[in-house]
């Protein structure tokens, strides 16, 4: 857990598609450091919540902040400008560019040409695998491999607050724990991670805090820990 100052708080956030709401009243906050997870069943508005941050989705009532800023109303390039970025789910790639061309885009809205090839060094460093494939296209590359580049990417705009939406999704369990065992290397490198995730027992083995969604609403708030070992979890996430 961190004292850390909140770097991104929603509160009382409502959005719909259409006439169909799928927030309400979502209030929740990340600091500086940590490793926050939004738990929730299939539907309950948790990709929601993440483009409603990047201001894919308009929310109809409540403000979203980075570093105390409101940022909602914000087009998502001005949003992803102030360093909130995401690894989306399914990955997303640009199957026909290479590996390397795939993180160059990462950096677009950056200017910064010596940190920029820091932070390809520090990526290639973190994925040796990426290195290998740099002149790959990135459509030839394994399912494990493309979730390395898309996080790779996401770590090229050099964020503030990294939004991982599903990172474990269609892998094999042996790349599930990678993939995890990364994000914390990730978080103790200095990044704060924001991260939805279906697999609540592997986010909560990583995370400092946790909401559950349900329906649109936030029904439970605490540690990972308390939350690891709350019935209600158990029973309803853990399969306990």
């Amino acid at each position: 857990m961190t004292d850390g100052k909140v770097v991104l708080e929603l509160k009382g956030v409502d959005a719909s598609y259409g006439p169909v709401a799928i927030l309400r009243k979502v209030s929740l906050e990340v600091r500086e450091g940590e490793i926050v997870s939004l738990l929730g069943p299939n539907a309950a508005g948790k990709t929601t919540t993440l483009r409603t941050i990047l201001g894919m989705v308009k929310p109809r009532a409540g403000e979203i902040t980075v570093d105390g800023e409101r940022v909602d109303g914000l087009a998502t390039p001005k949003i992803v400008a102030k360093r909130i970025t995401m690894v989306p789910e399914n990955r997303r790639l640009f199957a026909r560019m290479t590996v390397r061309e795939n993180l160059e885009i990462g950096a677009q809205l950056r200017s910064d040409k010596e940190g920029i090839e820091r932070d390809l060094d520090k990526v290639l460093k973190l994925f040796p695998r990426l290195q290998e494939r740099i002149r790959q296209r990135g459509g030839t590359l394994s399912g494990g491999e493309q979730q390395m580049l898309a996080i790779g990417r996401a770590l090229m705009a050099d964020p503030k607050v990294l939004l991982m939406d599903e990172p474990s999704m269609g892998l094999a369990p042996i790349l599930v724990q990678q993939v995890f065992d990364t994000i914390k290397e990730i978080n103790e490198q200095g990044t704060t991670i924001f991260l939805v995730e279906q697999n609540a027992n592997m986010a909560l083995s990583i995370a400092d805090r946790g909401y559950v969604l349900r329906t649109g609403e936030i029904v439970l708030a605490d540690s990972a820990k308390n939350l690891a070992k709350s019935p209600e979890i158990q029973e309803a996430y853990l399969g306990g």
